[in-house]
Formats: structure tokens, sequence, C-alpha cells
């Protein structure tokens, strides 16, 4: 045990107690983390040989500003995100404002009156609710004239493959995958389930289109879902694919067709891609990508030795400390509101930026309950760095994710735990 650091998380605020029963757990984890490293060291190499092969240079990193034509770092950018993740072309813009927002712009633009939208994974992620139009919203695709249509998980996680097939008409145009839980507690999907699903709806259909909603996958596998078939994948920059350094800003990549569409929903019919000025954030973008495997990589030791931590101690983890990751998030089901709010201002406390502030429940726009949000973020709302948030409600599960750094990632979870152990809401010798 190095005494040195041990006094360094005891100015934070870590008691002897929780940072041995820290040290404990990162010690079973040798192996785990030595896993991630080389799958964030595959990809390192994969985001280099993509700025390599498009010949990025210093001159891309320069401002555009009105109309923003003839713009070659944000050419260029693009050209790296669709060799990253094996599209044939992608869509990355600033004006893109969130994860929501791309997703919202995806279906908008591939989308016509008369449509229907499937979901053969369950209910989307709640803010997808008020796009669809499932709860009333205005502009929603509902107002339209398309439909929705959703075939839910099995009991034990796997698909309704006779369902999805039933569900699917002729109407059906596009299949929206949710690679991510959102504030479900169904299991995260794998590239290869997701690519089993692909192969499933195109046997029946090859014209439908397969969408994937990306967010928190980016660089957590070898492989993303456009290399196992999907025809569209859409993210956030303020998620894992922007390393921490975007300010803002959305993607979308995939078959040319689907992002032309896009293109021009995002801007005009008549302009797409050509116009839209960079505004000086190009090279935080550039940079946000090269560093993102990097800090994917400390993300997920964080929800690993969440896992490891909170398991031990009874609660229910989803995944559990030893199954396979396939995002950044980790859910801890508390059934205790006093439980899950400890946690959250264990980890604002260690945050580097609001650390003094306390997180209250609030009526967040696009939610159906209170939400509480714990996040002393260098961007405002990114969930690549550390952050915890869920709805205040059964099973009062919170879903931790992100750190720049595992050491951050680290303090997190050490001073959420150290919240609980001050309150007596857990026994800390179980980890002994």
């Amino acid at each position: 045990m190095n005494h040195r650091i041990m006094e360094q998380y005891k100015k934070l605020g870590i008691s002897p107690e929780v940072y041995a029963a820290g040290e404990r757990t990162e010690e079973k984890l040798k192996e785990r983390f030595a896993a991630i490293d080389q799958t964030a060291e595959f990809n390192q190499l994969k985001v280099i040989a993509a700025m390599q092969k498009n010949r990025v240079s210093a001159e891309c990193f320069n401002i555009s500003s009105g109309y923003g034509y003839n713009d070659i770092g944000r050419d260029t950018l693009e050209r790296v995100y669709a060799d990253c993740f094996g599209g044939e072309d992608a869509l990355v813009r600033p004006q893109i404002t969130c994860g929501t927002h791309a997703l919202a712009l995806a279906l908008m633009s591939n989308l016509r009156p008369g449509d229907e939208l499937l979901s053969p994974v369950g209910k989307p992620y709640d803010t997808l609710e008020e796009v669809i139009g499932i709860r009333p919203s205005k502009g929603s695709l509902a107002e339209y004239g398309i439909t929705y249509s959703q075939v839910d998980l099995l009991p034990d996680g796997s698909f309704d493959f006779e369902g999805i097939k039933s569900a699917i008409n002729e109407r059906t145009k596009l299949v929206t995958i949710q690679r991510s839980r959102g504030y479900s507690s169904r299991p995260t999907l794998s590239v290869d389930r997701i690519g089993e699903l692909v192969s499933f709806v195109k046997g029946i259909r090859q014209d439908i289109i397969c969408m994937v909603d990306n967010c928190y996958g980016e660089f957590v596998e070898e492989k993303e879902p456009l290399e196992a078939g999907a025809d569209m994948i859409v993210g956030s920059l303020i998620k894992n694919p922007g390393g921490g350094l975007a300010p803002v800003g959305g993607y979308i990549a995939g078959k040319k067709e689907c992002v032309e569409h896009a293109a021009y929903r995002l801007t005009s019919p008549g302009l797409g891609k050509e116009v839209g000025a960079s505004l000086g954030v190009t090279q935080s973008f550039y940079q946000g990508l090269f560093l993102a495997p990097t800090v994917v990589s400390a993300a997920l030791k964080g929800a690993v030795f969440a896992a490891n931590i909170f398991g031990e101690l009874g609660f229910s983890v989803i995944p559990d400390g030893s199954q396979s990751r396939h995002d950044i998030i980790q859910e801890i089901e508390f059934h205790s509101p006093d439980a899950m709010l400890a946690f959250c201002e264990g980890i604002q406390a260690a945050a580097a930026v609001d650390s003094y502030v306390t997180p209250e429940p609030w009526a967040m726009p696009g939610y159906d309950s209170e939400v509480v949000m714990a996040a002393g973020a260098f961007v405002q709302g990114s969930s690549i760095e550390l952050s915890a948030d869920g709805p205040l409600k059964p099973p009062y599960a919170v879903f931790f994710q992100g750190g720049l750094t595992w050491y951050h990632a680290k303090l997190g979870i050490l001073k959420s735990l150290q919240k609980l152990f001050e309150r007596d809401l857990v026994n800390i010798g179980k980890l002994c």
C-alpha cells in the first residue's frame, strides 16, 4: 500500500477503510484491466491509420465561418470518421447539438410519411419517445404520418425473432437498434449480437435500413456495428468519440445515401454537406477522436471497478463484475432513494468542476420522472466525463459512466462508497 498516495486520498475525504477496500478490489482486476488496455491499443492504431490515410495536416485545424464552403478540416474529418467506423461516408458537425438530435436527424431524414419505424429491442431511450411520438410532442415522427412498432426482448434478454418477423411489413422502412440500455435493465448489445439481428432483418427484407444508436459504445470493442452489417450508426461527440475534448457535436456514419439524406435535413435541400462552418472546434474534434480509445479504456476500468465493489457489497449490478462489456455504462440498483442520492453526491464531490454543489432531482426535459444527475464536467452534459444519473423511481438505479482518466473514475467510486459508508448504508466489511 502506497502511503503517500493514501495521504492524497485522505485529503480528498477518503478514509483508510474505504481506500483499503478499493486497493483490494483493484488488485483482483489486473488481468481484466490488461485486456481493456489491449482493446484500447488496437483502436488507437485504427484511429491513427485513418488519420494518416486521409492526410490530416495542420491546415485541417483552420477556422471557417459563414457558409463554411471548402472547409478542408471538416471534410477530411468526415472521411476519417467513415474509415474509423467502417462506413462509406460520415456527417460530423458541431451543429448537431446532442445524441438525441443526431438520432432525430437520422430518423427524420431517412423516413417518409407512410413509413414505419421498428424497434426490435424494446422501448427506446426516454428522450426518443417524444421524437417518435410515443409521448405526444410537437414535430414528432407521428405528426408526419410515420408509424412506430416495437418488439420487446424475451425475458432472458434474447431477441424475439418470431415477433420481429411478424412485426415487419410492407411499410417497415427503418429498424432502430439501441446498443446501450438507457434507463432499462436489459443487457447492452455486443457488436456480434447486433450483427446477428441485422442479418436476420436483412434476410427478411434487404432494403430495410438498420440504424444503430451507438452512444456509449464507440471503441469499447475492436469492431463497430457498421462492420457487422448495419447501414447507419449515430452518436454524440460529448460521449466516447469526442474523447472529452469535443465541446459539442454529433455524428452519423454509414451508407452514403443515408448520410446524404441526413446532411440535406441538417442544412437544406440542395446544400447538404457543402455548408456548415466549423467555427474553430475542428482541432478539438480531431484531438478528441485521437484520445478517444484511451479515454474509453479509462471509463471501462471505472465501470468494472464499480461493478466489482458494489456487487460484492450486495447491490444488483448490471453487468456484473465478470461479464463482458459492450458500453461504458454501469448500472447499480440501490432500491433506496437515500443510497442512490448518496452515491450521486459522491460522484459530484469527486469532480474537478462544481465539486461543492449537491445534485438534486429535477423534472428534466425529455424524461417522464424526476432525474438526478451528478456531473462536474469541463463540457456541460459530457457523459464521457465522470458522471452518474438515474430516474428517482424504483428500483432507484444509478447509471454510472465516464472518467477521462482511470484515476478520476477510481476517485469517484471511492468517494461514493465513502458517502454510503458514512451514512451506514453499506457494510464495508464485505469487501475484506
